[in-house]
């Protein structure tokens, strides 16, 4: 049987990049071929640490994944006669993620968005929104067109040079666990006032308190 192993699956409001404050069901995905770390490595660009479990789950089929995110937005929302919209995460969403899911949502009326780390391509997928979050060196960065790039930086860490070309350029603070780092918010305060063609986005969501 055809399936994908899911960590969880969750409604919640975005809480960074360009669509942070809209409504998704988010769609997380066991495993990750990179890791995040302080310090630089070959699977991390360093400076901040993995805050999130994505090596347990469940294995769905691509039917019932559906179903379930249909049966989540609709009881949450007000009215199933809108747009909703799904996130793949992970870990690394793009090491299962594949036309004939996303075709099966985009057939069901859904937005559909990635957060992928950029180490594989996933243009052919037919997604309506792609981010890109590299955690590497940008010479192993394989998807190199997105709607959105966003990196982490920590206090004194540069502006980035992306290999991945996108309309919108986002740096976020990073943050010591739920805790703002107000170092790292002044210094990519001053990052985007020096670069304007980059926007500052906060992790909103650790402010707000929700996943």
């Amino acid at each position: 049987m055809k399936g994908y192993w899911v960590n969880e699956i969750f409604y919640s409001l975005q809480g960074e990049g360009v669509r942070s404050g809209t409504a998704n069901v988010f769609v997380r995905f066991k495993g990750c071929n990179l890791e995040c770390a302080m310090e630089e490595g070959e699977k991390s660009i360093g400076g901040f640490d993995c805050d999130t479990e994505f090596e347990s789950g469940i294995k769905m089929s691509p039917h019932d994944l559906v179903d379930a995110c249909e049966a989540m937005a609709v009881k949450q929302a007000n009215s199933n006669h809108v747009q909703f919209s799904v996130i793949f995460t992970g870990g690394e969403p793009a090491i299962q993620l594949d036309k004939e899911l996303v075709s099966m949502f985009k057939d069901n009326g859904w937005y559909t968005a990635i957060e992928t780390n950029g180490s594989m391509d996933v243009s052919d997928l037919g997604l309506d929104w792609i981010t890109v979050s590299p955690k590497v060196a940008e010479h192993c960065v394989r998807q190199l067109t997105a709607d959105e790039v966003k990196y982490v930086r920590g206090n004194l860490q540069g502006i980035p040079k992306p290999k991945c070309k996108a309309k919108n350029k986002v740096i976020s603070p990073a943050f010591n666990g739920l805790e703002k780092n107000q170092d790292a918010v002044l210094w990519c305060i001053e990052l985007v006032k020096q670069n304007p063609d980059w926007q500052l986005s906060v992790q909103d969501h650790k402010l707000w308190r929700i996943r």
